[in-house]
């Protein structure tokens, strides 16, 4: 019985060790998104009905999808932002492309990822 309870906190501080050499723990939610908050000062992980509350951040937990410690911040590593229609200016000049490289005319554009190519930047496009 002794071997087993040396061998458990053996087993409990090794992974603590292993855990302070991350700086964010990063949540992904079931739609991909990430969120990462910083554990370099004291974290307190917080569940309140079907909420979990970390930091500043709040998840609903039949969202979440997966939890990790890693060593940078992994917010927004998608390259997908959300814009709104009034922001969406495709014009002449502007170049459009599928996934698989074929380039697309806007009144072409269904369902699914772009990569939109306009004067001053290139960024990806969800279409729903």
């Amino acid at each position: 019985m002794k071997k087993i309870l040396l061998l458990l906190t053996m087993l409990v501080g090794a992974m603590t060790a292993q855990a302070e050499d991350y700086t964010y723990l990063t949540f992904e939610t079931t739609d991909g998104a990430k969120a990462s908050v910083s554990v370099a000062s004291d974290v307190t992980l917080t569940i309140s009905g079907t909420t979990l509350t970390v930091g500043s951040q709040s998840f609903t937990l039949t969202n979440l999808s997966k939890m990790y410690f890693s060593t940078t911040d992994e917010t927004g590593t998608t390259g997908i932002e959300t814009i709104d229609n009034g922001q969406l200016t495709i014009d002449n000049s502007t170049e459009i492309y599928d996934l698989q490289g074929h380039k697309v005319s806007k009144d072409q554009m269904r369902r699914g990822v772009y990569i939109v190519k306009t004067n001053s930047r290139t960024y990806k496009m969800v279409v729903r």
